[in-house]
């Protein structure tokens, strides 16, 4: 173990190493800017075989590798779905099918321990056809029918993609159909014959930040240079995307002027004008459900007489809101130690994931003479709950819930029920009865309770000889909750080790305010409370 622990520092040595050259000698890598170019490319193996060396030297690495490597192949993957009208969809990779297959089955089959899928398309065929290494990016359907998509596909992976017109029923492209030549973009379906387009529109059109500054309305059967101008945005914008929002009620064209990362102007169109919306520019929106505009707060907010505070989940009749009510009816208010997670619809619920000290709960929110109820769903405690998929024209919908000793387990709830039935699990990848998990918190340098979570050995020696990989990352509000690692387990766990994975601030795990404590002039905090997990691992003769 302790060559392994060496292991880990040789591999963060060859991450750094570059990045200090670079700093240390200007431009003088000026050139690896030019990703596939041959020069680039040969660095690029030098710097892998250098890596590969070091990992093939060390004792355990066949062992590791055989071991990960079937567990990557493993045909026991869930095949997680997405409901579109009468179909599931999934996209699925594997060792026959390196690019991918894009398919679909019924409910009913899906069901079935075998299921039977029907192939809509192989990427593998279309990049031998076409001479090209496609990755799929998804697919924008048409909304309510279902029966046309614009597919998302990019060349060699990259975050630029190419957007085609896919006829559904005959699973083909569509002749002489719409077609988004390559860029950083996307675009909604406003009608059958009506695309909002936000793309390379040529010089000039995209901002600083190298995303679309312009939306536009494309009319089928004239050329993309014809498309009018929805909506133009500042060239220093992250970005410009107008997108559609369909909901049984009706049709919402919606804009989002992205300023920074954080922040962003909305604006919905009203009578053929686009209108700004009233509200934090730092405030997520996060759709209508049943006419009803939801906003999700970041910081506190002064308005009409009333103040809602940091990480409330509001909601307004849309109507109301343009004549200019601000009263807001209080959806969610998370504590200290919660936060909102994500919020999902199905036809009568909102969804409501939220997280209460590191450990989700799954509530259903239903409105009811104007207001607000809930009712906890009996969902699997002490773990990690994600919404996979819903119906906005049922209340069926499917949820994930893993934790460091159960592997990720399928939930279906059928539509007007409130049973929930596992149909889909992982197989335990290691033996999970071995070892044990607790939760800790400690202070930090300020005096902040820093949680964190602690996976070992029902026999380990609180020595402080036990190798123990820390995790933790600290940034863009993003939650790092209880999950399952068949890697882990098999190579860390199985080997003695011991794998902590700390909530420092910076991150999601309760609320805006928790995120915003690792920012800017607060970004120490993020470091001390790394700092303050590691001293408690050697304090407890953990490590």
């Amino acid at each position: 173990m302790k060559t392994k622990t060496a292991l880990f520092f040789l591999i963060t040595l060859f991450l750094v190493i570059p990045s200090f050259i670079i700093g240390q000698e200007k431009d003088g890598f000026i050139w690896l800017e030019e990703v596939e170019s041959e020069k680039s490319m040969d660095w690029v193996k030098t710097q892998n075989k250098k890596t590969i060396d070091i990992l093939k030297g060390q004792p355990e690495f066949q062992d590791i590798y055989d071991k990960t490597l079937k567990i990557y192949n493993s045909k026991d993957r869930i095949a997680y779905p997405s409901i579109q009208g009468k179909y599931l969809y999934n996209f699925w990779k594997d060792e026959n099918h390196k690019r991918g297959i894009w398919r679909r089955t019924s409910l009913k089959e899906y069901k079935k321990d075998n299921t039977k899928w029907e192939t809509v398309l192989d990427l593998d065929a279309l990049s031998k056809k076409e001479g090209e290494k496609w990755a799929y990016k998804g697919a924008a359907f048409l909304y309510p029918d279902f029966n046309r998509c614009m597919l998302r596909l990019s060349r060699g992976g990259s975050d630029a993609v190419e957007m085609r017109e896919y006829d559904l029923e005959k699973k083909d492209f569509v002749k002489n159909g719409f077609f988004v030549p390559q860029s950083k973009g996307s675009l909604s379906w406003v009608d059958k014959n009506t695309l909002i387009i936000n793309t390379n529109f040529g010089e000039g059109t995209m901002t600083t930040s190298g995303y679309p500054r312009i939306s536009k309305i494309w009319k089928r059967g004239t050329p993309l240079t014809e498309a009018t101008i929805l909506f133009k945005g500042n060239e220093k914008d992250l970005g410009i995307w107008g997108s559609v929002l369909d909901t049984p009620e009706r049709q919402y064209i919606i804009v989002y002027q992205a300023i920074t990362f954080y922040t962003s102007n909305v604006y919905v169109m009203e009578n053929n004008k686009l209108v700004k919306l009233d509200i934090p520019e730092d405030a997520s929106m996060q759709g209508v459900f049943k006419n009803q505009m939801l906003v999700e707060l970041k910081s506190d907010w002064n308005v009409a007489g009333n103040k809602y505070m940091q990480g409330a989940l509001l909601s307004i009749d849309y109507n109301k809101f343009v004549k200019g009510d601000r009263n807001f009816d209080i959806i969610y208010q998370p504590g200290d130690r919660s936060s909102l997670v994500s919020v999902s619809s199905t036809k009568n619920y909102l969804l409501l994931n939220r997280s209460t000290n590191v450990k989700s709960e799954l509530y259903k929110y239903y409105l009811k003479n104007n207001n607000w109820f809930n009712e906890k769903v009996k969902a699997p405690d002490f773990g990690t709950i994600s919404i996979s998929s819903t119906d906005e024209f049922s209340d069926q919908y499917f949820f994930n819930f893993q934790n460091f000793l159960i592997p990720s387990s399928l939930y279906y709830v059928a539509d007007k029920s409130d049973k929930i039935q596992k149909i889909k699990s992982l197989p335990e990848f290691f033996d999970s009865s071995k070892y044990e998990v607790k939760q800790f918190e400690v202070a930090s340098k300020d005096g902040t309770k820093i949680p964190y979570f602690m996976v070992y050995s029902i026999n380990m020696k609180f020595d402080g000889n036990n190798p123990t990989l820390l995790n933790a990352y600290g940034g863009f509000e993003v939650s790092r909750l209880p999950f399952y690692s068949a890697s882990y387990g098999s190579s860390w766990l199985e080997r003695g080790g011991v794998f902590v994975l700390a909530n420092i601030r910076g991150g999601g795990e309760f609320g805006p305010k928790w995120h915003q404590a690792g920012l800017k002039e607060n970004r120490q905090h993020v470091f001390d409370d790394f700092i303050a997990v590691s001293e408690d691992l050697i304090n407890k003769k953990v490590t």
